[in-house]
């Protein structure tokens, strides 16, 4: 059949002795599979900071409950949060892709009003920005 020999190794002749050593082939990747292979790199997708800003219109327990909920992060580190919105009048509370930035924010702006201030409007206010800047 045409193409069987394409994957047949060099064999000794029949007459060579079955104590002399066959000649070795040597069985490679071609050159081009080997350096496309080197130059496919994962590429990481670029980062974002979901950023919580300052306001007077929630307490601490809001933050730190709207943290647990929205990000998972424990009481603890909310409320380290909370303290470094308060004093500095924001905190990057997150750091991931943008679309999953984009959905964090969503869910800060979802998360509702705090009913311990009476003249609460509404959620927190988030934004995102590009890490780097």
């Amino acid at each position: 059949m045409l193409g069987d020999d394409i994957f047949a190794l060099e064999r000794p002749p029949l007459s060579q002795s079955a104590g002399a050593e066959a000649p070795t082939s040597e069985v490679t990747l071609p050159e081009r599979k080997r350096k496309r292979s080197r130059k496919k790199k994962p590429r990481r997708q670029p980062r974002y900071h979901v950023v919580l800003w300052d306001d007077d219109d929630h307490t601490y327990d809001y933050v730190i409950a709207m943290l647990l909920e929205v990000f998972g992060h424990p009481v603890e580190k909310g409320f380290q949060l909370a303290k470094e919105v308060d004093t500095t009048g924001r905190v990057i509370v997150l750091t991931t892709t943008l679309e999953h930035a984009e959905l964090k924010r969503d869910q800060i702006h979802a998360y509702g009003k705090d009913d311990a201030i009476a003249g609460c409007q509404g959620s927190m206010w988030a934004t995102i920005e590009p890490v780097g800047e």
